[in-house]
Protein backbone atom coordinates (compact mmCIF):
# COMPACT_ATOMS: atom_id res chain seq x y z
CA UNK A 1 0.00 0.00 0.00
CA UNK A 2 2.64 2.49 0.69
CA UNK A 3 4.70 1.78 -2.48
CA UNK A 4 1.26 2.83 -4.28
CA UNK A 5 0.75 5.96 -2.01
CA UNK A 6 4.48 6.97 -3.22
CA UNK A 7 3.81 6.50 -6.85
CA UNK A 8 0.57 8.62 -6.79
CA UNK A 9 1.93 10.98 -5.06
CA UNK A 10 4.98 11.59 -6.95
CA UNK A 11 2.23 11.39 -10.10
CA UNK A 12 0.79 14.60 -8.38
CA UNK A 13 3.59 16.34 -7.94
CA UNK A 14 4.93 15.91 -11.49
CA UNK A 15 1.36 16.68 -12.64
CA UNK A 16 1.80 20.05 -10.49
CA UNK A 17 5.00 20.89 -11.11
CA UNK A 18 4.39 20.48 -15.12
CA UNK A 19 1.31 22.53 -14.58
CA UNK A 20 3.09 25.61 -12.58
CA UNK A 21 6.24 25.26 -15.18
CA UNK A 22 3.72 25.55 -18.13
CA UNK A 23 1.52 28.82 -16.33
CA UNK A 24 5.36 29.84 -15.78
CA UNK A 25 5.98 30.19 -19.58
CA UNK A 26 2.55 31.98 -20.62
CA UNK A 27 3.59 34.18 -17.56
CA UNK A 28 7.08 34.81 -19.62
CA UNK A 29 5.51 35.04 -22.86
CA UNK A 30 3.24 38.11 -21.45
CA UNK A 31 6.08 39.90 -19.74
CA UNK A 32 8.10 39.60 -22.98
CA UNK A 33 5.07 41.20 -24.64
CA UNK A 34 4.78 43.98 -22.27
CA UNK A 35 8.55 45.03 -22.66
CA UNK A 36 8.74 45.17 -26.16
CA UNK A 37 5.55 47.10 -26.32
CA UNK A 38 6.99 49.51 -23.91
CA UNK A 39 10.42 49.45 -25.90
CA UNK A 40 8.60 50.53 -29.08
CA UNK A 41 5.61 52.59 -27.43
CA UNK A 42 8.39 54.63 -25.49
CA UNK A 43 7.63 58.63 -24.95
CA UNK A 44 10.27 60.97 -26.25
CA UNK A 45 12.51 62.27 -23.99
CA UNK A 46 13.29 65.90 -22.87
CA UNK A 47 16.34 66.57 -24.94
CA UNK A 48 14.00 66.02 -28.31
CA UNK A 49 15.84 62.53 -28.62
CA UNK A 50 13.77 59.47 -27.73
CA UNK A 51 14.00 58.97 -23.98
CA UNK A 52 14.03 56.30 -21.64
CA UNK A 53 11.53 53.67 -21.41
CA UNK A 54 12.28 52.68 -18.03
CA UNK A 55 12.51 54.75 -14.99
CA UNK A 56 15.79 53.64 -12.63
Amino acid sequence: MVPLLLVLLLALILFGAGFAVKVLWWVAVAVVVLWLLGFVMRSPGTGGGRGRWYRW
